[in-house]
């Protein structure tokens, strides 16, 4: 993997390759091709809840290393919630808000509708944080290589979120792996973190969900589980 922002991503285009039968088989595939690449016991493992913890739990599993959330709302259009205007991310108290202003710009929408689809998607953030973690305290990241790992990258709007969010607790490195992207979102993002490891680069990029053969949603029960709750 790279040293440093900005670095060449690690990525597999595989048009041809099958679709992973889930996010746990992903993740195992994604472990695989992390392995040796984060600094073994200093690596803290994020998943990004809720669809990226299953593939995070395989992660750390495999590497010995950590497992916590890190947890990033999509601020969605309104009429269109699937669209990403931004993301919302928090580490403790600290929240990080990235926008995507070409949507926004395309989309005309006001100062006071993002406050407000702002405030609800954070408002739902601290409630999840609560509800998977309860009264444990999060795992320390200051001084130790970050994983953020998810189920797939799109737009890359809430993994850049999450990375502007990791950065304010210091840690030595900051890693992005994911099972599947697509080509823009992995070059947007590698741009910005020390490295990104992505095995599968499909061209054309449908979607995430196309990926899998089962894409169904992941529950706050597994959530919890896979966090030892």
């Amino acid at each position: 993997m790279g040293g440093r922002p900005g670095g060449q991503p690690s990525c597999v285009a595989g048009p041809g390759r099958p679709p992973y039968p889930d996010r746990r088989a992903a993740g195992r595939v994604l472990a695989a091709a992390l392995a040796g690449g984060t600094g073994g016991q200093d690596a803290v493992v994020l998943g990004l809840p809720r669809g990226g913890v299953p593939v995070a739990a395989e992660v750390a599993a495999a590497l010995g290393a950590p497992l916590d959330v890190l947890i990033v709302r999509k601020l969605g259009l309104p009429g269109r919630p699937e669209l990403a205007m931004g993301a919302v991310a928090a580490v403790g108290d600290e929240v990080r808000t990235v926008l995507n202003e070409h949507v926004l710009a395309r989309a005309g929408v006001d100062d006071a509708t993002l406050a407000g689809v702002r405030e609800r998607e954070l408002a739902e953030l601290r409630r999840r944080e609560a509800a998977y973690r309860g009264d444990r305290a999060p795992v320390p990241v200051t001084g130790r290589v970050a994983v953020l790992v998810d189920d797939g990258l799109a737009t890359g709007a809430t993994v850049r979120a999450a990375v502007a969010a990791v950065r304010r607790s210091a840690p030595s490195r900051v890693v992005v792996a994911v099972p599947v992207g697509s080509a823009e979102a992995v070059r947007d993002v590698g741009a910005e973190v020390d490295a990104l490891v992505c095995p599968w680069v499909p061209e054309p990029f449908l979607a995430v969900g196309r990926a899998y053969v089962d894409f169904g949603q992941t529950g706050d029960g597994e959530v919890r589980r896979a966090l030892g709750g």
